[in-house]
């Protein structure tokens, strides 16, 4: 465990940190105090990863526009896996992009993570970690997170609890709470993204939308499963970090959507009528409706030009992220 404890040492010293600017206004053992002390370790470990969030949204966009050449990869080589895991490798290569970009964030988080997990278990077990002393342990066992001791878990003795200062409802009662808000966030969010974040799909499977599918009711089972088992002060870091996505993903499909996606035509048609013109649906409607259909000349039917259409798709996103 010897490998960890420059990371046990850097979430401690931080905590502190926002602990000493809370103390002189809430206390040094207040509950306020120490809360705030780890919502604001979140904040600024959620700043930090903002260029690593940035790179997952241009790796998913990128990874959205080229489903139908990935589709089209595994039509043709559905009998030879590993040409088939070539032939995408290839594809990934030419366009820029990785598909575990969008496990970045989460996995940069895993160990920050796990480090306050093992601050604040330790705090429960009266074990000093990191740069934290006996008597920081003391203050923050005995902290509070609306009554409930911010090292106490759903799963603890009651007479444990009450070692902490804490009685057992309420901390069954906060636990519960906390991960229902975090499984409702977490849902919001992936909801959110897959109703107004991903294109069109124009009746083609597209794997990103199975991927979210999944996800939007696996990480709430996750929580349920995994939270009674977690400090309330891990408990805190969590939910903090939920509300900080659902909020920044709202700001993106808001501000900056995926080109093709509901998001991005109802921003389209917004600025559109603020500058007066029509916007994108609108004139797509209106060339469809208002003008004659131009026919092929017989035995010269043009392919669609996809590849270059993709190429094209990809650099406006590298543009515009």
């Amino acid at each position: 465990m010897g490998i960890f404890n420059p990371l046990y040492d850097a979430i401690s010293w931080v905590i502190l940190l926002f602990h000493s600017a809370f103390k002189p206004i809430f206390g040094a053992d207040s509950g306020v105090t120490w809360s705030l002390a780890i919502i604001f370790l979140v904040i600024l470990i959620r700043i930090i990863l903002i260029p690593l969030f940035v790179k997952q949204i241009k790796s998913q966009r990128a990874l959205t526009v080229l489903q139908p050449e990935m589709k089209a990869i595994q039509q043709k080589y559905k009998d030879d896996r590993q040409k088939q895991s070539e032939e995408m490798m290839k594809l990934y290569k030419k366009h820029g992009t990785n598909p575990l970009a969008s496990c970045f964030p989460l996995l940069a988080q895993a160990p920050i993570f796990f480090a306050l997990f093992t601050v604040l278990n330790g705090i429960a077990q009266d074990v000093p970690r990191g740069v934290l002393t006996q008597v920081d342990v003391d203050s923050a066992a005995n902290a509070g997170f609306f009554g409930a001791p911010i090292a106490a878990t759903f799963l603890m003795g009651a007479n444990d609890i009450e070692k902490l200062g804490g009685s057992p409802g309420t901390v069954k009662i906060i636990t519960l709470l906390m991960i229902i808000l975090m499984s409702a966030s977490t849902f919001t969010t992936q909801r959110q993204l897959m109703v107004k974040g991903m294109p069109k799909n124009d009746g083609q499977p597209n794997m990103m939308l199975q991927q979210q599918k999944i996800l939007l009711y696996l990480f709430p089972i996750i929580f349920a499963v995994t939270g009674i088992n977690f400090p309330v002060g891990v408990l805190l870091y969590w939910l903090t970090t939920n509300l900080w996505t659902m909020g920044q993903q709202f700001y993106v499909i808001k501000r900056n959507p995926t080109p093709g996606s509901p998001a991005y035509f109802e921003l389209e048609a917004k600025r559109a009528k603020k500058a007066g013109t029509p916007s994108p649906s609108e004139s797509d409607e209106a060339s469809g409706s208002g003008s004659v259909a131009t026919e092929e000349p017989k035995g010269q039917r043009q392919q669609p030009k996809r590849g270059i259409d993709v190429e094209i798709r990809i650099e406006l996103l590298h543009r515009h992220p």
